[in-house]
């Protein structure tokens, strides 16, 4: 049981709230210990040593500022199909197998971007070929688009937790 709730997933913010990342709760409460954040949400329980009593950390946040460099996310098969919601951007199914197609193909200049790529059922896919998607008829449900850090926090990993919400700007 223990072991189970050490595992469970935080939401690391700066000093000024923004989300910064997602760690363990093992990895918080040494923060936590260690002077270096403070818990802002709480889960049931205690984790308790001799001399101290630490409650399961749902949110924390770093005590000093901390400049975080712009996070790049890597651009895959599986982040475009995650960013796509594993929706096929051309006729909605979500129900087949999803590939990653180029909306302008690679002989007519496209390249392997975030803007792109999008995510595609085998038979939408196979239909449009190796033409632009005004060629073969058919619409894009979406412009596809870089995601940012906060949406990757949101979107990719989920909302862990309902307490999660405020911090990450989803009320």
């Amino acid at each position: 049981m223990l072991e189970s709730k050490l595992n469970k997933q935080v939401l690391v913010l700066n000093q000024n709230y923004e989300p910064m990342s997602v760690c363990d709760v093992r990895r918080a409460i040494i923060l936590i210990y260690l002077g270096k954040a403070e818990i802002i949400e709480k889960d049931s329980g205690f984790i308790r040593s001799v001399r101290v009593s630490i409650p399961f950390p749902l949110v924390v946040r770093i005590v000093v500022y901390i400049r975080v460099p712009s996070k790049r996310i890597v651009l895959s098969r599986k982040n475009i199909i995650k960013r796509d919601g594993h929706v096929c951007q051309y006729c909605g199914d979500q129900s087949v197998p999803m590939t990653v197609d180029h909306v302008i193909p690679k002989n007519f200049g496209g390249n392997d971007s975030w803007e792109n790529l999008v995510c595609s059922c085998v038979e939408c896919n196979n239909k449009k070929g190796n033409r632009t998607a005004e060629q073969a008829n058919m619409r894009l449900l979406r412009k596809p688009r870089k995601p940012n850090h906060l949406s990757f926090i949101r979107y990719f990993l989920g909302v862990k937790n309902e307490k999660w919400k405020p911090y990450l700007f989803m009320n």
